[in-house]
């Protein structure tokens, strides 16, 4: 008898898995965004990987005495810059260190939005009226004046890429502080947290085991949205000369590129491999958010 009842439960459990494999293969047909942006970001990340593993990425370190410009070849398959960087070695290494500074960032920004976002919209009171007022006037100020100025003040000290998603972070948090208390303060006041309320359940409770779980693929979507945010912004001071200067990330790659006229050199092969890749790797970013953002919002949801 014991027998069958295992046997029985391991078919149910196989039962239970395959329906759950046959839904989510049928939810990536009805949702192509989420389907295309990941296959972007996998193609950008299987670049990464093979490029390392094959690849010599020492060379995209600059040479103490600059080397002349070495256009594409069997020996540089993307050619060398003005500073005798392999240009294929650069595009390995900064397409995963570009990455890391928006993860960082986007990762911080997020956990920091949501700690006090809950704080306040779920407890209200003075914490939430103090957080609305600087929430409010943070998104008035533009965000990359203030990084600037930060950037500029600790540039002289030598940024390194970990500090460079830091400073971005600092800034990151407002948007997502105020988009997941909005969706708090709503679902705070739905009938089934009013039940576990006046069931005795407690606050952090309500929150890990209610609240959070329902807005967790919002959260993921604004976590891809800060990703992409805080990307571009190190993109943009990287481009300014506000950024690890020894470290190939392809906002970097940028700033020599204008630094040393390559667009007008005719220089194709140095330009346009960075923008090729930010391209690629907005487009998956992008795609995943919408896919996500689907998921998260019923009324965008399609039917079967």
């Amino acid at each position: 008898m014991a027998d069958v009842v295992a046997l029985s439960g391991t078919a149910t459990d196989y039962a239970v898995k395959k329906d759950t494999w046959g839904n989510v293969r049928r939810y990536l047909r009805r949702n192509p965004s989420l389907l295309v942006g990941m296959f972007l970001l996998f193609c950008l990340l299987a670049f990464w990987l093979v490029g390392s593993a094959v690849y010599d990425t020492s060379r995209a370190a600059a040479l103490s005495v600059p080397d002349t410009v070495h256009p594409p070849s069997a020996e540089y398959p993307l050619g060398t810059d003005r500073i005798g960087r392999d240009i294929m070695a650069v595009m390995i290494q900064g397409t995963m260190l570009t990455l890391r500074i928006g993860l960082i960032a986007g990762i911080l920004g997020v956990s920091v939005g949501t700690i006090v976002a809950f704080l306040g919209g779920y407890y209200r009171g003075w914490f939430d009226t103090l957080l609305k007022g600087i929430v409010d006037v943070g998104l008035t100020i533009p965000g990359m004046l203030i990084l600037i100025i930060i950037a500029v003040n600790i540039k002289d000290q030598g940024l390194t890429v970990d500090q460079m998603g830091l400073v971005v972070a600092i800034y990151s948090w407002l948007w997502p502080a105020r988009t997941i208390r909005s969706q708090v303060l709503t679902m705070r006041e739905r009938t089934w947290v009013e039940v576990a309320r006046l069931s005795g359940v407690s606050g952090p409770e309500i929150i890990f085991k209610e609240i959070l779980p329902n807005l967790m693929p919002y959260m993921l979507a604004s976590l891809v949205g800060s990703v992409s945010s805080a990307i571009l912004a190190s993109i943009g001071l990287e481009t300014l000369g506000l950024g690890p200067m020894a470290a190939p990330t392809l906002g970097m790659t940028i700033y020599w590129v204008i630094f040393y006229s390559a667009m007008l050199r005719g220089y194709y092969w140095w330009w346009m491999p960075p923008i090729a890749i930010i391209v690629v790797l907005f487009v998956g970013l992008f795609m995943v958010s919408m896919g996500l953002d689907e998921l998260a919002n019923p009324r965008l949801r399609r039917g079967v």
